[in-house]
C-alpha cells in the first residue's frame, strides 16, 4: 500500500469515526447537542481536524442523512423482498420505514426535518437519496392502480408513512393504533 493510499484510507476512517460520533451523541441528546468542539472532544482530535473533512454541523448532518438514506434503502429491500405477493410487500414496506424511524429518530431527523444541505427531488439529489426513493418505488409502483403515475403514487404514499412517522414520535397519535394505521393506509391507497 503506497503512502497516499494509506493516507486516504486514514481520512475516510476518520470521517467515518466523525459520522458516526454525530449520529450516536444525536441519538442520545439530540441534536443541539452535537457540535464540533464535543465531536473533537470525543474523538480525540483537534476542531481544525473536523473542519478538514466537514465546513460544519450542516455538512455533518448532511453525512448522517445520506448514511441513514442507505440504511433505510437497505431495511425496505431486507423486508420486502421476504413477502410474497403485493399486499404484504406494500404492509412490509411500511412497517420497515416506520420502524427505521422509530428506532432512528435523530437519523430521521437529518434526512427529513433538518437542513443538511442536501437537494431532493432534483437532477443533483444525491444518489443514496435516490436510491432511498427508488427502495420505496420497487414496491409502492406496482400498487398505483391504473392510470396513476408510480412516483407520483410513491410520494403520496411516502408523505403519509412520513406523517405517521413524525405524528407518532411526538405523541399526537395513540401508540396503540398503530398496525391499524398501517392497514388502513395499505387498504384505502394501494391497489393491491
Amino acid at each position: 500500500m503506497s503512502v497516499q493510499e494509506r493516507k486516504e484510507r486514514e481520512r475516510s476512517d476518520r470521517e467515518r469515526l466523525i459520522v458516526a460520533t454525530a449520529r450516536e451523541l444525536a441519538e442520545q441528546q439530540g441534536w443541539d447537542a452535537v457540535t464540533t468542539r464535543r465531536l473533537a472532544e470525543r474523538i480525540e482530535y483537534s476542531q481544525p481536524v473536523l473542519y478538514s473533512h466537514f465546513r460544519g454541523k450542516r455538512e455533518i448532518i448532511g453525512a448522517v442523512a445520506l448514511d441513514g438514506a442507505a440504511e433505510m434503502a437497505a431495511a425496505v429491500r431486507a423486508a420486502t423482498a421476504a413477502a410474497d405477493g403485493p399486499r404484504t410487500r406494500v404492509t412490509a414496506l411500511a412497517r420497515a420505514y416506520l420502524g427505521f424511524a422509530e428506532r432512528n429518530p435523530a437519523v430521521y431527523d437529518a434526512m427529513f426535518q433538518l437542513d443538511g444541505g442536501l437537494t431532493f427531488a432534483n437532477d443533483d439529489t444525491p444518489e443514496p437519496l435516490k436510491d432511498a426513493f427508488a427502495a420505496l418505488l420497487e414496491s409502492l409502483g406496482e400498487a398505483a392502480g391504473d392510470g396513476v403515475h408510480p412516483g407520483l403514487f410513491t410520494e403520496v404514499f411516502w408523505a403519509s408513512l412520513h406523517g405517521l412517522a413524525t405524528l407518532t414520535r411526538a405523541g399526537r397519535l395513540p401508540p396503540g393504533d398503530a398496525e391499524r394505521r398501517v392497514e388502513l393506509l395499505v387498504d384505502r391507497l394501494a391497489v393491491v
